[in-house]
């Protein structure tokens, strides 16, 4: 729920890699779920008020307010034109929505409990949901049909989040801990059929990160040692991240197994905290319990910045597509943050004519 005005700061800048407040809307949300839009130019955020705002970035308004679940919206996410949104909501409910008019296209009924997790594929011709009662269903957003044509019941505990990239989805379970998992998903259709290929990943409280290919009907498990609160691809899908309860963000070989990086220095110790690539695969950030969000140098591994975002946890991240530019979420508080221009040289002259 917004409920704020936009603040717009200007912080010193530590490294080149500098990422000061654009504008700070306030929401009413737990935990906050936040996302840039496909392109990256909108904001979604959900609230306890049981409605998702769709925010502007560059001038920082709102620009629509969509209402229709009966409890808090926890999750939703923008078709790849911008044309629909769908949301989820602890009414047991998913909605199709057309932005233009904010009219509810068809509202998906199905779990048998809270809706945790929600998002389109890449065509918007699938929405995905994940709920506690264990399960991810598929919903046709084409068919006369209102029941799923697909249902994954793999997890063993409530299904906490998910993430559709181009082939695959990300989503896992969790069980009474407030832990999320992730899987992979491939979606390919043949005329009005639909076949789906799951490549999943998925993460739970016994340390293992777990990738499903069924199209070769296999299963690959890495052995991390730790609670596992967040996973996800690299932008060019060979590695996976992953952050844990040990304070400690890992890279691997999505095919081997292989460490390829260890990031820490961040304190993960008793929250489902997000971690994030940056859009060019070229730095890992992650959220921390100290009020900071933590961007290390993919390669070298060496910290680049420590992003002071307030004294509170940093409960959510989101990375823009292919900007420099950063969502985070802390106690409600939404904040875009944006790398600082850089000086030209008419710039310097402007200056020194100033002084002189």
């Amino acid at each position: 729920r917004v409920s704020g005005v936009f603040h717009p700061l200007i912080f010193s800048r530590p490294t080149s890699f500098s990422l000061p407040v654009s504008f700070s809307p306030t929401l009413s949300l737990s935990p906050p779920p936040l996302s840039f839009s496909a392109d990256g130019n909108y904001l979604l955020s959900c609230g306890s008020d049981k409605s998702l705002k769709l925010w502007s970035v560059s001038r920082g308004t709102l620009l629509k307010t969509y209402s229709g679940h009966g409890y808090e919206v926890l999750d939703a996410d923008g078709s790849y034109d911008n044309s629909q949104l769908c949301s989820c909501s602890s009414d047991k409910t998913v909605i199709l929505w057309d932005v233009a008019t904010g009219q509810v296209t068809r509202k998906l009924r199905g779990h048998a409990g809270k809706v945790n997790c929600v998002q389109f594929n890449e065509e918007a011709t699938v929405i995905l949901s994940g709920s506690i009662d264990g399960t991810v269903r598929c919903w046709d957003t084409r068919s006369r049909k209102f029941d799923p044509i697909q249902i994954l019941d793999e997890a063993q505990d409530g299904v906490s989040s998910l993430k559709v990239s181009e082939h695959e989805l990300l989503t896992g379970s969790v069980p009474s801990l407030n832990f999320s998992v992730h899987f992979s998903f491939i979606l390919i259709e043949e005329s009005s059929k639909h076949l789906f290929y799951l490549m999943s990943i998925s993460r739970s409280v016994d340390g293992r990160v777990r990738r499903y290919d069924l199209r070769m009907g296999q299963l690959h498990v890495d052995f991390i040692n730790s609670p596992i609160t967040c996973v996800c691809f690299s932008a060019d899908g060979q590695c996976t991240l992953t952050s844990s309860l040990d304070s400690t963000v890992r890279l691997l070989d999505k095919s081997t197994g292989e460490m390829l990086g260890e990031y820490t220095g961040h304190k993960m110790k008793g929250y489902k905290l997000d971690c994030c690539l940056s859009s060019k695969d070229t730095h890992v950030l992650s959220c921390s319990e100290d009020g900071h969000v933590y961007c290390w140098d993919l390669v070298e591994g060496s910290l680049m910045l420590k992003l002071p975002v307030g004294k509170a946890v940093v409960q959510s991240l989101s990375f823009h597509p292919s900007e420099t530019r950063l969502l985070t979420a802390m106690e409600g508080r939404v904040q875009v943050w944006g790398a600082e221009p850089e000086e030209t040289e008419e710039d310097v002259v402007v200056v020194q004519q100033e002084k002189a």
